[in-house]
C-alpha cells in the first residue's frame, strides 16, 4: 500500500464514526473526547478546536461569513456574542449549537489594546509606599473619564437586569449591598466553566488594598450569600465546587469577587499573584494587629504586570532602573 493508499485509507475512518457518548471535555469547551464505533469496532474520536489561523486572508473575511450571530448583551462599550462558523441546526429559529464566544469592545481604547496585545510579563512587588505614592494615583486616573460606567450601568439597573442572579434590593443595605451576574467571558451553558461576578454597590472600595479589619463582618455575609446564590441558580454546582477570588491588581477599580467552578481552566487570570482567594484575603485581615481601621493597604503584594502596561511603563520600571524596585518576595 502507497502512502497515499494509506492516507486516504485513514481518512475514510472519521465519517464512519459512530457516536455513542461522551467520555470526557475540557473545562473551557476546546476539547472532547468521544467514545463510538467504526465497522463496529470500539474507537474514541478526540476532537480539538485547531489554533485560529493567523493569516490575513483568513481572519479579513471571518466576521462577515459567520453563519449566525446572537447577541447575549450590551452595556456601554461592550457587547458579547454567540455565533457560528459551521452548520447551523436551529431551535426556535435560534442556532442550537453554537461553537464561537464573541466579544466586542467599540470604541476601544489604548489601555484596552495594550491588555489584549501579546506582550512579555514581569512579576513585580508592590510596597504600601508604592501604592500610597504611585499606585492610588494611577488607580484614581482610570476611574475618570468615564472607564466605570459600565459598572454603575449594571449596578443601578439601567443594564444586565434580566441577567443578575442575586441583589440585595438597590440602597436598601447602603454600603452593604452587592449583586451577583454572569461574566461576560462565560457562554452562560458549560457549568464546568462558571465565571460569575459579586459587584458590590459602594463606589469607595477600589480593590482588594481598601478591605479593612472593619469589612471582616461584611465580607464574611457576602461570601455565604454568593454561595448560597450560585447554588440555588445552578443545583448541579455544590458548595465545594466553587472557588472565590479577588484579581489583583484588577481589570477595573471597583471592587468585585469572582466566583468560578473548580474545574474552569486556570488562565493567565488565575495564576499566583494575580487571583488571590477571598479565604486568604479574611484570614489574612484577621491575622492583622491594629485597631479596626488596619487592612490591606498596609502590606506588599507580589503580582504579574504586562510590559505594555502602563503599570509596568510608568511605574514599575522607572523604579527598576532606579534600583528602587523591591524584589518580589
Amino acid at each position: 500500500m502507497t502512502t497515499e493508499e494509506s492516507k486516504r485509507r485513514a481518512e475514510a475512518l472519521i465519517p464512519k464514526f459512530q457516536f455513542e457518548r461522551v467520555l470526557n471535555q475540557d473545562e473551557a469547551g476546546r476539547r472532547i473526547t468521544l467514545y463510538g464505533q467504526v465497522d463496529l469496532q470500539p474507537a474514541l474520536l478526540i476532537l480539538a478546536r485547531a489554533p485560529f489561523p493567523d493569516a490575513h486572508e483568513y481572519l479579513s473575511v471571518l466576521p462577515a461569513n459567520l453563519r449566525s450571530i446572537t447577541n447575549l448583551g450590551n452595556n456601554d462599550i461592550y457587547s458579547w456574542f454567540l455565533g457560528s462558523g459551521g452548520p447551523i441546526l436551529e431551535s426556535d429559529g435560534e442556532d442550537k449549537y453554537a461553537d464561537f464566544k464573541i466579544d466586542l469592545i467599540c470604541p476601544c481604547t489604548e489601555k484596552h489594546i495594550k491588555k489584549h496585545s501579546r506582550q512579555g510579563v514581569r512579576f513585580v512587588t508592590e510596597t504600601p509606599e508604592t501604592y500610597r505614592d504611585k499606585v492610588r494615583p494611577y488607580m484614581q486616573v482610570n476611574r475618570e473619564d468615564g472607564r466605570l460606567n459600565w459598572v454603575y450601568n449594571i449596578i443601578e439597573g439601567r443594564k444586565e437586569v434580566e441577567d443578575v442572579i442575586y441583589r440585595t434590593p438597590l440602597g436598601r443595605d447602603g454600603d452593604e449591598g452587592f449583586l451577583l451576574l454572569p461574566n461576560l467571558h462565560w457562554d452562560r451553558k458549560t457549568l464546568e466553566a462558571l465565571h460569575l461576578l459579586g459587584v458590590t454597590e459602594r463606589r469607595d472600595l477600589w480593590s482588594l488594598r481598601d478591605l479593612k479589619k472593619k469589612h471582616l463582618p461584611w465580607l464574611r455575609h457576602m461570601k455565604a450569600k454568593l454561595i448560597d446564590a450560585t447554588v440555588e441558580t445552578y443545583p448541579q454546582t455544590e458548595t465545594d465546587q466553587l472557588k472565590l477570588f479577588c484579581h489583583y491588581q484588577p481589570t477595573y477599580y471597583h471592587f468585585h469577587i469572582h466566583v468560578v467552578h473548580v474545574m474552569l481552566e486556570a488562565t493567565s487570570s488565575q495564576s499566583m499573584g494575580r487571583a488571590v482567594g477571598l479565604d486568604s484575603i479574611i484570614e489574612q485581615l484577621e491575622a492583622m494587629a491594629g485597631d479596626e481601621e488596619t487592612g490591606m493597604d498596609s502590606i506588599s503584594l507580589s503580582y504579574t504586570v504586562g510590559e505594555a502596561s502602563d503599570l509596568w511603563t510608568d511605574i514599575f520600571e522607572p523604579l527598576k532602573k532606579l534600583g528602587r524596585a523591591p524584589l518580589p518576595q
